[in-house]
């Protein structure tokens, strides 16, 4: 898969606004993302001969992607509705990636949007988050997301040491950055003090160690780097791409303290021909707190165990050495589901345009991204640059 190095490119990126969103459906979310992409590429709909789209939790349609070329009256001949959870936002670009390199597409729409907040009531939600679990081996014992997360959580403790003031800079850092995001849905710094007197919600994770619940969309349109020059802004361009798969159900994880983002992260970094160090900046998954330190080690920003160790030292803090979640992640900014992580690539799309403003990233060059969905199970990680070289 080597030959997708650089082959294609991201030349359009948007989000609607983000949090509470009463008036707005998902798929009005969806379509309206979808438009403001075509808007920055500066291209018709007519030019779209693929759409990539994920379904939505609070507005489910039996057949996603197709009702979305319906609406907005595209006909492609690439059309596909994805779901790997949190890390579908990654996985659809390997794909669009395959598709265009094959000749089977040339401008693809990628759209996604979900209304976590407004349009689902208390009982909707609480059966999303208890029914993902194993029906025979889990869901008997009452667990929610949170509470898996929580099991993971407490496993890197006992196993490293790591603590919940540790956990808790995950937290920090993410508002930080928020700060300086006029878009973001919480903006008001906090403390390690304030995320350990949050409520608390699955021990170790307190209230401000878990995402946000939110309303929104977002979109990207995609093409071959050939044609990337073709648009009005800077391309975008992917230099490598990964994914890989552990399990599906959390207890039947091989282990709960590595996870899946080895594999897909390696395969990344080979296909780039690049490695850790030679990132600007990184926008992890961050559903909940330890999830990111996790990554940080997986992904080799740090060694396995060191994760807390790395993260009070303000690493990933604003004007740190690896920027984490410029925007604010989704412990900030947004997370409205399954679309949660499609906010990491567009930030990653304006910090390497230069457009960023505030939050900016000095020379910004190379970034890495991933997702992941389940609960730690199906992980996705690409690494983007300004400049294929």
């Amino acid at each position: 898969m080597n030959n997708l190095r650089g082959s294609m490119a991201i030349v359009g990126a948007a989000d609607t606004e983000v949090g509470t969103l009463p008036g707005r459906s998902p798929t009005e979310l969806c379509v309206e993302a979808a438009l403001l992409a075509l808007k920055d590429a500066g291209i018709d709909k007519s030019s779209i001969d693929g759409l990539i789209t994920c379904n939505s939790f609070a507005e489910p349609i039996l057949y996603h992607a197709e009702a979305m070329a319906e609406y907005l009256q595209i006909f492609p001949g690439f059309c596909a509705t994805v779901n790997t959870g949190g890390g579908t936002t990654l996985t659809v670009l390997q794909q669009a990636a395959a598709a265009i390199h094959a000749g089977v597409a040339n401008t693809v729409l990628i759209s996604m949007a979900d209304s976590m907040r407004s349009f689902m009531t208390r009982e909707q939600a609480m059966l999303a988050q208890s029914s993902t679990g194993h029906p025979q081996f889990e869901q008997p014992y009452g667990p929610s997301v949170p509470a898996y997360y929580a099991l993971i959580g407490q496993a890197h403790m006992a196993q490293y040491g790591t603590t919940a003031e540790q956990y808790a800079e995950v937290a920090v850092s993410c508002r930080a950055h928020a700060a300086r995001n006029p878009t973001a849905q919480m903006r008001k710094t906090i403390s390690v003090e304030d995320v350990l007197t949050s409520r608390l919600i699955a021990d170790p994770l307190h209230l401000l160690d878990c995402s946000l619940v939110s309303d929104g969309g977002s979109a990207l349109i995609v093409t071959s780097a050939e044609r990337a020059s073709d648009f009005p802004h800077q391309p975008v361009y992917m230099l490598g791409i990964g994914e890989a798969h552990s399990h599906e159900h959390i207890s039947q994880a091989a282990s709960l303290t590595t996870s899946a983002a080895v594999e897909s992260g390696q395969r990344a970094y080979q296909m780039a021909g690049l490695m850790p160090a030679d990132m600007s900046f990184a926008q992890l998954y961050d559903c909940f707190t330890p999830t990111v330190l996790i990554e940080l080690e997986d992904l080799g920003f740090c060694e396995k165990g060191s994760g807390g160790d790395f993260l009070q030292t303000g690493a990933t803090y604003p004007d740190g050495v690896l920027p984490v979640n410029t925007h604010g992640g989704m412990l900030s900014h947004c997370h409205p589901g399954n679309p949660g992580a499609m906010y990491a690539l567009t930030e990653t799309v304006w910090q390497l345009r230069g457009t960023a403003g505030e939050r900016q990233v000095n020379n910004a060059e190379v970034a890495l991204v991933h997702a992941q969905g389940g609960i730690m199970s199906s992980h996705a990680t690409a690494i983007f640059a300004r400049e294929v070289n």
